[in-house]
């Protein structure tokens, strides 16, 4: 976690990030700033929620006019890899996905009106899970309703790397198909 998101939006701007996600505590005073400035360098902006963080937080910054679009849901305490899942975060999760579905729908001529299909998309929000994901947690994560996975230990500490994405990836696009 950086104490100032604002001063490394311009530098990851340029990088070429294509996203740029803060924690909640570290904005608290000048998110929606940051929100813009990350959309006018062209990124997808995210908010970050630590374990001890009450979802209650991110409300206003997924409803203001100008909303985040991802919400990172950490399932261990920021800062050191290797940490234990904490499974009582997949309820942040669940309340975030009843409260924005995934866009899972079949639109057909006269379904749905342009506005209304609009405004769908507007209401779909990307869930990220970070901390002790791997094939024994994935599930739990996928089932909740993440649609985003960050894995560092299972993947990086793993005899077979690609193996291991292959399992979180299908987790994660099986539990879309079954909503």
């Amino acid at each position: 976690m950086v104490t100032n998101p604002l001063d490394y939006v311009e530098p990851l701007g340029k990088a070429g990030a294509s996203g740029f996600t803060f924690h909640i505590e570290a904005a608290k005073d000048n998110w929606k700033e940051l929100v813009q400035l990350i959309k006018s360098k062209g990124m997808t902006p995210g908010v970050s929620l630590k374990p001890r963080t009450p979802i209650e937080d991110v409300y206003p910054l997924l409803e203001d006019e100008n909303p985040v679009e991802l919400v990172l849901v950490m399932t261990v305490e920021p800062g050191f890899g290797g940490q234990k899942f904490m499974p009582e975060m997949m309820d942040k999760v669940r309340t975030l996905r009843k409260s924005y579905p995934s866009l899972d729908i079949e639109v057909s001529s006269g379904a749905l009106s342009w506005l209304d299909f609009v405004s769908f998309l507007i209401s779909v929000l990307d869930i990220e899970v970070d901390g002790g994901l791997g094939a024994s947690t994935i599930d739990m994560a996928a089932s909740a309703g993440a649609n985003c996975i960050v894995a560092g230990s299972s993947v990086f500490g793993a005899s077979d790397p690609a193996q291991v994405i292959a399992l979180l990836r299908k987790s994660v696009e099986d539990s879309q198909k079954t909503k």
